[in-house]
């Protein structure tokens, strides 16, 4: 900072030098001390300088309203929203979200360091701050295929950029405690170069979680019981709290909204839909409901703010005080918390729920012809998906309502006419496959799915995480069939099939993750898709596509099916559909 910028500063907190902008008359929520304080806020090329008593070349009358600091996602995953980088914005930034910390790994999964390129290269002038924690497990394990490998030596270049914090969620908590090298250099690198490593580890505890943190994993965000939680926090780890569109977990976790544990809690989403952006909102439903749960609306502001804000580094940001960024949010009712501005850096962004000057959603597609064709799959054939009776019973991977977990439950093997051997609707069992789409290697897995509750037909989705192989769901091969080449011949995307006929479909051609529409146009046709869903058995306790995509992920117990088969997660081995 040159001398007479700081002179000006200076003079300006002190009140010598008017303000450029001051929004007069306003309870701050003090993130410092949880407190509400009766103030002016003063500000001067983005930055606050003072919380008193001022004037300012331009003054606004909050008449009493509540300034709160911006809203900070420490754990996201855009791509999750299908959404770019533009429409994302357009999503969260009215919503009072001035700042995501992202990991890129579902982009990356498919199309290696050019779909960490492009994930900078469209969020870099964004209103919206984007930092990024780099994908620490492409593929997650060893048992699973996906569309790149990235290991440590294409991952260290990128600790040079100024907006990747560290290393993403370290997924393969297993590889970790039992000191796999490659995981290690990963750690190392990011070590050295000073950043962040998050955590990823379900149930991990006693010696193993010590291995873990000693490590250097710093922060989970797969809590969903407060003893885990607790065990974690005594650690050292930071808790992210998520309340996603999949996975719910704050009201499990309501115990840390309090001292002292909630200043090592933060407030996350993960995954999120867009329709639940639009509508619910952002870190802003995840504090209203937690207000509504009876926590204290200035500690739920601090761990959507400061928290965050602390843990990865993020010098004067998160609170409302002299010297921080003046990313700022404006609420009538802190009860409600609902959103009337939203400020950067001292600029009005975002008004009533709508961005004032949003950026062009045009991409690219030429620069990134990779990100554009991910999908390299022969067409489906029935014959794929003939799955051989060896024996009398079956094994199910049982869908746990608002939960990533699965439970295994084992039924005699049925066949009933008109749905393919295995299926019970009455029982909630429907038919899984898992087609290899990034090298055509043909690889298909084979199981069946409970409590997922289609009565008929079939869906099909490119969005399986980690990895994002073709995943289908159905109750029989022909619509099976069909919704799977209808997700390919759009180059990726979900669909839904009923009697040899498409329903719905949702073209999805970035990476078979996201769409270059708007959050509106998208949110449409997947409402259209999940009302039609909804229409033929979906649970109501299940998302139809979001908890699908979690069902391939190697990492979560208990079962889990990819392109090699059922998956034992806590074994790291393949179990047969039927035996």
């Amino acid at each position: 900072m040159k001398m007479e910028t700081l002179k000006q500063q200076i003079l300006t907190a002190k009140g010598d030098v008017r303000a450029e902008l001051v929004l007069k008359n306003a309870r701050v929520i003090n993130v410092f001390t949880n407190e509400i304080e009766q103030a002016d806020v003063a500000i001067r090329q983005g930055i606050i300088l003072g919380v008193g008593h001022y004037t300012g070349e331009t003054e606004l009358d909050l008449q009493g309203k509540y300034v709160c600091p911006g809203l900070v996602d420490g754990h996201i995953h855009i791509e999750s929203s299908m959404l770019c980088g533009p429409a994302f914005e357009q999503a969260v930034l009215p919503h009072g979200t001035t700042a995501v910390v992202t990991d890129p790994h579902e982009i990356s999964n498919v199309a290696g360091t050019a779909g960490l390129d492009f994930m900078l290269e469209t969020t870099k002038d964004l209103a919206l701050s984007v930092c990024f924690m780099l994908p620490s497990c492409v593929p997650a394990t060893g048992l699973d295929e996906s569309g790149a490998v990235l290991e440590a030596e294409r991952l260290r270049p990128y600790y040079q950029q100024p907006r990747v914090l560290g290393l993403a969620e370290l997924m393969n908590s297993y590889g970790t405690v039992c000191a796999d090298e490659k995981i290690l250099q990963k750690i190392c690198d990011c070590t050295a170069a000073g950043k962040k490593i998050d955590g990823h580890a379900p149930f991990l505890s006693g010696e193993e979680l010590n291995a873990y943190v000693v490590a250097g994993v710093q922060s989970d965000h797969e809590c969903s019981d407060i003893h885990e939680a607790m065990e974690k926090l005594r650690r050292g780890q930071y808790i992210m709290v998520r309340e996603g569109t999949a996975a719910q977990n704050m009201e499990s976790l309501l115990p840390l909204f309090r001292e002292p544990y909630c200043s090592r809690c933060m407030l996350v989403t993960d995954d999120k839909h867009p329709g639940d952006l639009l509508q619910g909102g952002h870190i802003d439903y995840i504090i209203r409901k937690a207000i509504a749960a009876g926590v204290d609306p200035v500690v739920a502001v601090r761990m959507g703010t400061l928290v965050p804000c602390q843990y990865f580094g993020l010098a004067h940001s998160g609170a409302v005080a002299p010297g921080y960024t003046a990313d700022l949010i404006v609420l009538s009712d802190l009860e409600q918390f609902t959103v009337e501005q939203v400020y950067k850096k001292g600029k009005l962004v975002a008004q009533q729920g709508k961005m004032l000057h949003p950026a062009a959603l045009t991409v690219d597609k030429a620069r990134f012809a990779r990100v554009f064709d991910s999908f390299n799959m022969d067409e489906i054939t029935p014959e794929q998906l003939q799955l051989k009776q060896t024996g009398t019973r079956q094994r199910v991977i049982c869908l746990t309502p608002h939960a990533l977990l699965t439970t295994e439950k084992i039924v005699p093997f049925c066949q009933h006419p008109g749905t393919a051997p295995g299926v019970d609707v009455a029982q909630k069992i429907v038919k899984l496959a898992v087609f290899e789409r990034h090298h055509r290697s043909g690889h298909v897995g084979l199981g069946f799915l409970g409590n997922y509750g289609l009565q008929c037909g079939a869906v099909a989705s490119s969005i399986a995480h980690d990895s994002h192989n073709l995943i289908v769901a159905g109750t029989n091969d022909a619509d099976m069939v069909l919704a799977g080449n209808t997700v390919r011949k759009n180059k990726g995307g979900l669909a839904f099939a009923l009697n040899g006929q498409v329903v719905g479909e949702l073209p999805l051609p970035v990476a078979g993750l996201m769409s270059t529409e708007s959050a509106e146009a998208v949110e449409e046709k997947l409402q259209a898709l999940k009302a039609a869903l909804k229409a033929h058995g979906i649970s109501e306790d299940i998302d139809a596509f979001m908890t699908l995509a979690f069902v391939s992920l190697p990492v979560i117990p208990k079962l889990r099916l990819n392109t090699y088969g059922i998956v034992d997660v806590e074994a790291q081995q393949i179990v047969p559909a039927v035996f």
